[in-house]
């Protein structure tokens, strides 16, 4: 008796939860029918079939593979996918493993049905989309909401005059209101994103999403119109369709893309205006005499503000709350957390270049603590070159600049006797000689040790490996804790 399973799937919330039962139930009574017995149900829940990122899925294929069963029974093939490389796919890799694909509505599944029901379930989503798009932008000028809701609103619930529900239907939040004046206010007077991010947090002020704030929630992106200072419905400004939105075939998440202002649907709506228009110019303003400054050379641009410059940037976490690790200056590194949004505890620090020695002495292979092998460094490093930089250094044959903690590569051929030899020669050329035609030795200079005095802060990072912790000056002090991070000197 030949061993099926069968495959269900619903994709959106507006179906029941009842429709997998369903359609398992037309696909056992096909099996019993056929005489296979069942060996497993497999389902996708509220998942589009436009992806085939799908726990569901993916265990049916794997399973498949393994040969754990000869047959897949499903109620149609758009049940497995309506995309038509991802139903190609599932098809071959099902007729690899020696199985067959067999639905209630089309029977057994040959190379004609993959390309006209595969064409088929393709057509529906761009239809379906279309659809989608063509009722958001109705109710959009109408005024209402085409989609999500903004900090400073709530959503208004119930029926309308008709006795049909509302939809789309928004008002003014006071409370929340008055927060947005307040972000605008200290923005105009000079007040930094960040400052304002920690100021809210530090009063238990909610974030849009009921989280805490950060510089990004509010600053945003200007030509995007995201973020608190960017949003024109502020201004009593309803902007539609600024972005659209298209799914990454590799990971299977949407990315958008700015569209043009000719695609823009703009409609005005003063019942929600929040900010009156000369705050909202002076802010404007300023963000345009930042935006200058940046493109005339005034201040750092993209790769220097932005890419990673040093060997474990976007690599490390703080302990304590598990966010990110900033620089606090050039030298001293902590968590981002603590310094940007206050929410963290955690105000140790360590140097950048101490960290870095630490862990490559713990990588390194070799049994006396000498460096990890430079190459592998080296690649590490790489991945965080902006191409302008990892273009110059190819440029320069290899060659790495002091900052980037590199090593000028030897001329090949050089050994250790030619280089004793050089330093012989070298030292024969400094030496004088005396009337009688001895060799003098000329005084020796007393080396002179310089000591810079340790930071202000004086924050201690533990080791936790070692069970030691490095204090501001870099030194290795015993650490009794072995993970406590609020110590300090």
């Amino acid at each position: 008796m030949s061993a099926a399973a069968i495959y269900a799937r619903y994709s959106s919330d507006s179906q029941r939860e009842a429709s997998i039962e369903d359609q398992n139930r037309i696909c056992r009574e096909r099996a019993a029918r056929e005489g296979w017995s069942v060996y497993k149900y497999y389902s996708d829940h509220g998942i589009s079939g436009a992806s085939l990122i799908r726990p569901g899925i993916q265990k049916l294929l794997q399973d498949a593979l393994e040969g754990r069963f000869d047959i897949i029974v499903t109620e149609s093939l758009d049940r497995l996918s309506r995309d038509q490389e991802d139903i190609a796919h599932i098809f071959k890799r099902i007729n690899f493993a020696g199985g067959r694909i067999v639905t209630v509505s089309e029977g057994e599944i040959n190379e004609l049905h993959i390309g006209l029901k595969g064409t088929m379930g393709a057509l529906y989503l761009k239809d379906l989309a279309d659809k989608t798009r063509r009722g958001l932008r109705g109710r959009v000028e109408a005024g209402k909401s085409g989609g999500g809701n903004s900090y400073g609103y709530e959503v208004v619930r119930g029926a309308g005059p008709d006795g049909q529900p509302l939809t789309g239907e928004r008002r003014i939040n006071a409370q929340e209101a008055a927060i947005v004046r307040r972000i605008f206010e200290d923005y105009a007077a000079g007040v930094s994103p960040r400052a304002i991010a920690k100021m809210l947090n530090a009063e238990g002020v909610s974030g849009p999403l009921g989280g805490t704030w950060g510089p990004s929630t509010i600053h945003g992106n200007r030509q995007r119109g995201t973020g608190i200072l960017n949003n024109e419905l502020y201004i009593g400004r309803l902007v539609w369709n600024r972005l659209r939105y298209v799914k990454d075939p590799k990971t299977g998440k949407r990315v958008s893309r700015l569209n043009p202002d000719s695609a823009w649907i703009v409609q005005n709506v003063a019942s929600l205006r929040l900010v009156d228009q000369d705050l909202w110019e002076r802010v404007k303003a300023r963000q345009g005499a930042l935006e200058a400054g940046r493109r005339s050379g005034e201040s750092p641009g993209y790769w220097e503000r932005r890419r990673p410059r040093y060997l474990f940037t976007g690599l490390m976490r703080c302990a304590v709350c598990g966010g990110g690790i900033v620089h606090f200056n050039k030298v001293y590194i902590g968590c981002a957390n603590a310094r940007n949004k206050g929410t963290c505890d955690n105000k140790a620090t360590i140097r950048r270049d101490a960290l870095e020695d630490a862990v490559a002495r713990r990588t390194s292979k070799s049994p006396d603590g000498a460096r990890a092998d430079p190459d592998l460094l080296r690649g590490i490093r790489s991945r965080h070159e902006p191409p302008a930089r990892r273009a110059q250094r190819a440029a320069n044959g290899g060659c790495r600049c002091a900052e980037q903690g590199g090593a000028r590569s030897r001329p090949a051929g050089a050994s250790a006797s030619g280089r004793r030899a050089r330093r012989s020669r070298a030292g024969e050329n400094d030496r004088t000689r005396s009337p009688e035609g001895s060799v003098a030795q000329p005084p020796r200079r007393k080396r002179r040790l310089r000591y810079s005095s340790p930071p202000e802060h004086g924050r201690i990072l533990p080791d936790a490996d070692s069970g030691f912790a490095r204090g501001s000056d870099g030194s290795r002090e015993p650490n009794a804790g072995g993970g406590d991070h609020s110590q300090a000197r």
